[in-house]
């Protein structure tokens, strides 16, 4: 068994019964919404009523609280001898190199080995790959909505260096030119960083955050900075109303699951269906993917940022343990919660993307004590046990549910064992993670007055938490903590299995009316995190993998669903092993099987025509 730094101690939570009950927060859009943000941002009635309807006092009813400590870190490492710490590029190609992933499954996308294979025949170069994704972005209106920031000369002369570089027989490996993209909640040089709000200053010298670092030092080309949702200041409501389209862009301050850009015009729609949203915070790295536009992109993760778009769109998500991978010296915006993590189109890809940006930090104190991504570290000793909370799990619409269902009858074939488990106090359990990664975030230097509407009345809620509520919500973090620590010793290898999200994605209700003006839907985005917030509250790794597509609610597409596994802190191996197992049921399963969208480009054949 091994040893942690950090683990919480192993006691099993009270036994409560799961009520789904929740509180009804109001709907708000167009006018309504704007005099709202407005009055939240300048009154203390308004935001102190929201925040009670929203029942964040309610943890100061539960009694079984006073039995536990505040935990205000979620970070637990497994501990490792320190002769096996030093672990770089080269380190991460040849595990790369001896791993059996390639060929397991026939992928119809373009991934990783493709575009390295092709380069290396000298069928296309990339820079032929670059200039022709680059006139694509131009030319496209609804790609270029995934991009935030590309600083062209900067792009093009990596692509020409890595062109060079195959063509002297000198490639540095499997990334090697090819392109990615990286969510604007990190720092990348030489171009600006906004966190999506009107405010933007220019990423200095040296200032690349580690895990973007990682992928450059690998030779892929970053492509620029993506979306993850905006709004604009506005200051009065007047000029809400009259408010002209721009091209920055990015789920300001990344919050809410939608990756809605509101007044901009600058949403990324669903490749699978234009009436739905491609989920949020990290949508453009999601849009990317989904559309083929890259194989590679790093998404940010505070309550399910990865992996709500991830499944939206149809692909695979890792928010991987807090703590493992750096963006230093990026600071994180909501520190006891927020993840960096991979997001792609197979399971090979997702390990490429994972084994680069988990390379340890030696200046980070949290990414370097955590043991380099190296393959084989798995247990034998350890089973392949999947937990369901049965009474959680069949939260999910009926569609989510049979899909899901589905896919863990194939786990039983691939040697995985089903435990029944329960888990307490899981509605109060996501307001006191709501309560907490909003508090985090509005102690930041964000003047409510520079922000839209819907993220004026966010973080207006969270200025307005007690320390006495703060702290309480701490408390039930412990607590959730332990029990998980109760569970994982009483179950070694155990993954805690549920839906991704309990929709089949979120339905555009409103229409061009909500992507023009936004929408403060707080019933919708609870729900649209059932399951995704307790990762993050609690610092363990999940992953979400696509299991089905639904009928859509109205004329378009079908939708992507998934399902998501969490494990033990530490553990992105089991999972990896895990999202391989379900990725060969999806490919080979025709229920299982998530369709390519109808704008998906094979970036490969189309630079090969152009040159």
């Amino acid at each position: 068994m091994p040893t942690f730094c950090g683990y919480p101690a192993e006691k099993e939570g009270p036994l409560t019964l799961h009520n789904p009950k929740r509180g009804d927060n109001p709907i708000l859009r167009g006018l309504p919404l704007a005099i709202a943000g407005f009055l939240a941002a300048n009154t203390n009635f308004i935001p102190s009523l929201l925040w009670s309807n929203a029942d964040f006092g309610s943890l100061r009813k539960i009694k079984d609280l006073i039995n536990y400590e505040p935990r205000y870190d979620p970070t637990v490492v497994p501990l490792e001898k320190e002769e096996h710490r030093e672990f770089g590029i080269k380190d991460v190609r040849e595990v790369i190199g001896s791993s059996n992933q390639r060929g397991l499954t026939v992928n119809p996308r373009v991934t990783v080995h493709d575009f390295h294979a092709a380069f290396a025949a000298g069928e296309v170069t990339p820079s032929e790959v670059t200039e022709t994704l680059l006139q694509l972005i131009t030319t496209d209106r609804e790609h270029a909505k995934a991009f935030l920031d590309i600083n062209r000369p900067v792009v093009l002369a990596a692509a020409e260096e890595s062109s060079r570089r195959y063509k002297a027989g000198r490639s540095l490996g499997i990334l090697d030119g090819v392109p990615v993209g990286v969510k604007d909640e990190v720092d990348l040089e030489g171009h600006q960083s906004s966190l999506g709000t009107s405010k933007s200053k220019m990423c200095p010298a040296g200032g690349t955050s580690w895990c973007v670092k990682k992928l450059e030092e690998a030779g892929a080309i970053v492509i620029g900075k993506l979306n993850v949702g905006l709004f604009r200041t506005i200051p009065s409501v007047l000029e809400y109303i009259e408010f002209m389209n721009i091209f920055h862009n990015m789920h300001e301050l990344g919050l809410d699951a939608t990756n809605n850009n509101g007044p901009t015009g600058r949403t990324p729609l669903n490749p699978h269906n234009p009436h739905y949203y491609t989920g949020g915070s990290s949508g453009g790295s999601a849009y990317t993917v989904s559309t083929g536009l890259l194989p590679i992109t790093l998404g940010a993760d505070g309550g399910g940022s990865i992996r709500i778009p991830s499944t939206f769109c149809g692909i695979y998500g890792l928010k991987p343990s807090h703590g493992r991978i750096s963006a230093s010296p990026t600071q994180r915006l909501a520190k006891s919660n927020g993840v960096y993590g991979p997001m792609a189109s197979n399971m090979s890809d997702l390990e490429i993307g994972y084994r680069f940006m988990a390379i340890p930090d030696p200046n980070n104190s949290e990414s370097s004590s955590f043991a380099p991504p190296r393959l084989n570290v798995l247990d034998s000793n350890r089973s392949k046990t999947i937990g369901i909370y049965k009474p959680w799990f069949e939260q999910a619409d009926p569609p989510v549910l049979n899909a899901c269902y589905a896919a863990l009858s194939h786990f039983k074939s691939a040697g995985y064992n089903k435990v029944d488990i329960r888990i307490p106090y899981l509605v109060e359990g996501q307001l006191a993670h709501a309560m907490t990664i909003l508090s985090e975030i509005s102690s930041g230097d964000h003047q409510l007055g520079h922000l839209a509407p819907a993220n004026k009345i966010l973080l207006s809620l969270g200025k307005q938490t007690p320390s006495v509520d703060f702290l309480l919500a701490q408390k039930m973090r412990s607590l959730l903590m332990e029990h998980l620590a109760f569970l994982f010793r009483q179950h070694p290898g155990l993954l805690i299995v549920t839906p991704t999200s309990p929709i089949a994605g979120w339905h555009i209700v409103g229409g061009a009316a909500d992507l023009r003006y936004g929408i403060s839907d707080a019933n919708s985005s609870l729900r649209s995190m059932e399951y995704t917030w307790l990762a993050n509250f609690t610092g363990c790794p999940a992953l979400t993998i696509p299991v089905g597509m639904a009928e859509p609610k109205n004329s378009g597409g079908k939708i992507p669903m998934g399902m998501m596994a969490m494990a033990e802190w530490g553990a992105e191996e089991e999972l990896l092993r895990w999202g391989r197992a379900g990725e060969q049921w999806s490919l080979g399963n025709e229920n299982g099987r998530i369709d390519k969208p109808q704008n998906w480009t094979n970036i490969l054949k189309l630079a090969s025509k152009a040159g």
